[in-house]
Parts: structure tokens; sequence; C-alpha cells
């Protein structure tokens, strides 16, 4: 009986095949240590392959591997992007006026913004020359101009250099904004040519 137990752990232990240094096909049970990462095929008690371990890459390998993998990994997420944007557009419009309504809206709202920034701007910079003019009407006077009406000035200057800095973002923004919604109309085009062919098509069928 141990003799028949011995002979069947040695017929159910796994073979390995695999290439030796010289190139050589090898079937042993086991690999060496150094020769792991060429791969090798484990077999079953009867020589059928049950598992293929395959070579390590090298770093070349690995690296073009990688780039495969990202490029796949972008092709992936611009399909999704497009998905959501295509299920976005056919959700909120029924027709491209519909997009230019909502265009005309919120190019409104930016506008209305640039006009209260561009009138805050001109406001300050009548502060800064009535300021000015007063210093220059007190330096031609004899008179020092005091500490706060200078200090004033600089304030009301930086208060000029930041609206200016917001309306430069709200002139991004309208552009941006004028930018997207071009793409929606021909990408929302696109998609009613789509539906319109494929109606045409099932009515010729």
């Amino acid at each position: 009986m141990l003799l028949l137990c011995l002979t069947a752990t040695a017929l159910a232990k796994p073979l390995y095949r695999y290439r030796n240094a010289e190139g050589n096909v090898v079937v042993d049970y086991q690999v060496p240590v150094e020769l792991i990462s060429g791969g090798y095929e484990v077999l079953n008690n009867e020589g059928m392959v049950i598992k293929v371990v395959p070579r390590a890459l090298t770093p070349e390998e690995r690296a073009i591997e990688n780039a495969e993998n990202e490029r796949e990994r972008e092709a992936r997420a611009e399909q999704e992007r497009l998905r959501k944007w295509d299920e976005s557009l056919m959700l909120r419009y029924s027709t491209v006026d519909d997009i230019e309504d909502a265009r005309r809206r919120a190019l409104g709202d930016l506008q209305i913004r640039m006009s209260i920034l561009k009138g805050n701007r001109r406001a300050l910079k009548q502060k800064v020359e009535n300021y000015q003019t007063q210093a220059a009407n007190m330096e031609r006077s004899g008179m020092a101009v005091d500490v706060e009406r200078l200090r004033a000035i600089e304030i009301l200057q930086s208060e000029i250099a930041s609206t200016e800095r917001d309306i430069k973002d709200r002139e991004r923004e309208i552009e941006e904004l004028e930018t997207a919604y071009d793409a929606d109309i021909e990408r929302f085009e696109m998609l009613r040519d789509v539906v319109e062919l494929r109606q045409t098509l099932r009515s010729t069928r």
C-alpha cells in the first residue's frame, strides 16, 4: 500500500517543460531558478499542458506594453466621454435652436457680470484720478501730499488690477463657452444625421 501511495504521489506531481541555457527543451520536476524568467509550461501526468507561464518581458518590451495599455485606457476613456456627451445632448436638447437658446442665456449672464466689472473699473479709475488731481493741486500749492491719500491711491490701483484680472477671466470664460456650444451644436447635428440615416435604412427594408 505504501508503495502504491508513493507511486501515485509521484505520478500526480506536475512536470515542467522549459528551455535550458543551450536552448534545448527539458522536461523535469522543477525549473532552475535562473531559468524561470525564460518562461515554462506545466504538464500533468499525461503530458498535457495545464498552464503556461510566459517569459519575463525585457525593459523595452515592458515599456511598449505599458504604452499600449495607456493608449487603450485613453481610448476607453474617450469613448466613455463621448457616450456621456451624446447622452447629455439628447436629454437636454431637441433641436439646434434649443442649444442656441441655452447659449444666449449663458452668454447673457456672463456679459452682465462683465458689464458690472467694467463699471466697477471705471468707478475705481475715476476715484484714482480724483485723488491724483487732489495730490497734484496740493503739490502745486507747496503742500505735502498726506500719507492717507497716497495709500488710498495705492489701494485703488490694486483693486483696479484685481478687477482687470477678473475681466480677463470672464473674457476667457466667454470664449470657452462659445467654443463649447459650437462643439455641442456640431455633435448634436452629427447625432441627428445618424438617427435620420438609421430611420431611412429601416424604412427601406
